[in-house]
């Protein structure tokens, strides 16, 4: 599990080594509500392709040496001693035009350039509104997904798709 501190060590760790990132996921739901609605087992981060190796360096020296899942050019999931995990999702562009996710089977995703949300009281830069009801379609949603969404929705105004299923 993360908590705030350990979200906003890693990010501050990332910007010192100079690299790019910006929070995906529940971090980054909660980044648009701004506060902290529930605990979260993993920090999803969007991180330049060109600055992997840069970002695993950083990571490496702060003890996130597990490979838990290589799922190379898509995602890579690593983790430290404590048990917390990073899940990187790489993409092809920059923080100021966003990028190109390459997925499985050849499409590829599009993150635009970062928006701002806040975590702990301090503003990071995270995936907008409505990049994060796109991630959460195309499987089915668990009860965590529903609701992550539905407090999207509540704090942000986005849209959800019809029939996306409500939260339990």
């Amino acid at each position: 599990m993360l908590n705030e501190s350990d979200v906003l060590e890693v990010l501050d760790l990332l910007e010192s080594a100079g690299a790019v990132a910006w929070v995906d996921g529940g971090w980054g739901v909660d980044a648009l509500i701004g506060e902290t609605t529930r605990a979260h087992a993993d920090l999803d981060l969007v991180v330049l392709a060109d600055q992997l190796d840069l970002v695993r360096g950083a990571l490496a020296g702060a003890g996130f040496t597990e490979v838990l899942r290589d799922r190379l050019p898509t995602a890579l999931a690593v983790a430290d001693g404590a048990g917390r995990e990073i899940d990187l999702h790489p993409v092809v562009g920059s923080a100021r035009e966003g990028g190109r996710q390459l997925l499985p089977g050849g499409e590829r995703f599009h993150y635009p350039a970062p928006t701002t949300g806040t975590i702990g009281g301090r503003r990071v830069p995270c995936v907008d509104a409505a990049t994060q009801v796109r991630c959460h379609l195309g499987y089915a949603a668990t009860d965590k997904d529903r609701q992550d969404m539905a407090r999207l929705h509540a704090g942000t105004g986005v849209e959800l798709p019809p029939g996306y299923p409500p939260a339990p």
